[in-house]
């Protein structure tokens, strides 16, 4: 029973309950949404970084869990820049023996590259197909993948928007 119908009924009956009453006002979960996000930039230079944990760490970022306000269908995360990501690191036997799918559409289509050749060929796909990988498989993933910037070197043109350089110890 509700604790007001109980109160009621026991100051009918003259008897005294004592009865907890919760402000159920102060219980409110707060979901952030589009306008409420604080969205900052950051740059993270991948020299020297094993691939594997910078794409967890920089998924995390882009989703937004490093943040107190997280709300799993919004895109609270931060935009990310990738310097260097040319230097990444593969561990063990994975630049020559780990393997990306792709197809081209056409019967027959199948084609498969190491992360050897994808380096040479379009080093920042290596980061990139990490990173996707690693967040949602929804239109909110798409999104979330909007926000992140990969570049080969040490320069990027995002300048104006005042990024803040992290180190991946620092999460």
């Amino acid at each position: 029973m509700h604790p007001l119908i109980v109160r009621e009924i026991a100051t009918k009956l003259s008897i005294n309950l004592k009865i907890n009453t919760v402000d159920y006002q102060s219980y409110k979960t707060v979901s952030a949404n589009a306008q409420s996000v604080n969205k900052e930039w950051v740059v993270i230079d991948a020299t020297d970084l094993v691939l594997g944990r910078l794409a967890s760490r920089v998924s995390l970022i882009l989703r937004g869990k490093n943040k107190v306000n997280y709300t799993p269908h919004v895109d609270c995360g931060d935009n990310v820049i990738i310097l260097n990501a040319n230097k990444v690191r593969l561990t063990g036997k994975k630049l020559t023996d780990k393997v990306y799918v792709r197809h081209t559409g056409y019967p027959g289509g199948q084609r498969f590259a190491t992360p050897k050749e994808l380096l040479v060929r379009k080093p920042l796909a290596v980061v990139e197909e990490a990173v996707r990988g690693m967040l949602p498989k929804n239109k909110l993933g798409a999104k979330l993948f909007r926000n992140l910037y990969v570049y080969e070197g040490s320069e990027h043109p995002h300048e104006a928007q005042k990024p803040r350089t992290i180190k991946l110890n620092e999460i």
